[in-house]
């Protein structure tokens, strides 16, 4: 597993895939920590800027993702890798640890915002390092299920668009409860909306049931993606 990891981690950089995700993760991170921090909220406040993050990885993100499978089978090394020895749970998880370490990366790198915007004021850490569990804990969500789309097609640019479909559903299905008057079914929109459990890390409080369900996403797509490989491999 940890040779398919490596093989990932050199492959970001060994095509435009990576610097492309590092080019536009950090323009449009510069420009949204500006607008949000120094313009809008005028305060060292970042909860807003993550939350805003978090909408602008709906299109990032796809960019980590959209080659993990996909590329495998457009290149007919998928046998290979189906036929390593390793199981199909090392190798999806292989792909996923190599994503996640990249998004990880430039996660870390917005921590060095707080640097130049404490000339403003004091920041409040434990709501700002709230923020960033908050954000590590839904990328992981994306990562997962852009692994698992990514599992179902041959074709980069299917991949990358389909993910950002399910993506943007799931993190804008919470404005539908302004619509809707029934309470069950509001209910269900919240439980299933990732943007509505984003609140309460703000406030510098680790919500364990909102971390539950974040992770429980995470390895449910990553099972599915397993169940995707193993039907292929037995077809």
């Amino acid at each position: 597993m940890l040779a398919l990891y490596k093989r990932e981690m050199r492959s970001y950089f060994a095509t435009t895939a990576g610097y492309a995700f590092l080019a536009i993760f950090f323009a449009v991170s510069g420009l949204l920590f500006g607008l949000f921090t120094l313009v809008i909220n005028r305060s060292t406040d970042v909860s807003m800027y993550y939350q805003a993050m978090m909408f602008a990885y709906i299109v990032i993100i796809p960019m980590l993702t959209m080659r993990s499978f996909a590329e495998e089978r457009r290149t007919r090394t998928e046998q290979l890798l189906l036929t390593a020895p390793i199981s199909i749970g090392e190798m999806v998880i292989a792909k996923f640890l190599a994503a996640f370490t990249m998004f990880l990366g430039t996660l870390a790198v917005t921590a060095l915002y707080f640097i130049p915007l404490s000339l403003y004021g004091e920041i409040n850490m434990g709501r700002s390092i709230g923020c960033l569990i908050a954000v590590a804990l839904v990328g992981a969500c994306f990562i997962a299920i852009g692994i698992f789309i990514s599992s179902l097609t041959d074709n980069q640019f299917t991949a990358a668009l389909a993910t950002v479909g399910v993506l943007a559903a799931l993190m804008f299905v919470q404005f539908l409860n302004s619509l809707i008057d029934v309470e069950w079914m509001r209910n269900v929109i919240s439980f299933i909306s990732i943007a509505s459990r984003y609140g309460t890390f703000t406030l510098g409080i680790f919500d364990y049931a909102a971390a539950f369900y974040y992770v429980s996403v995470c390895g449910l797509f990553l099972f599915f993606a397993c169940r995707v490989f193993e039907r292929r491999r037995w077809a």
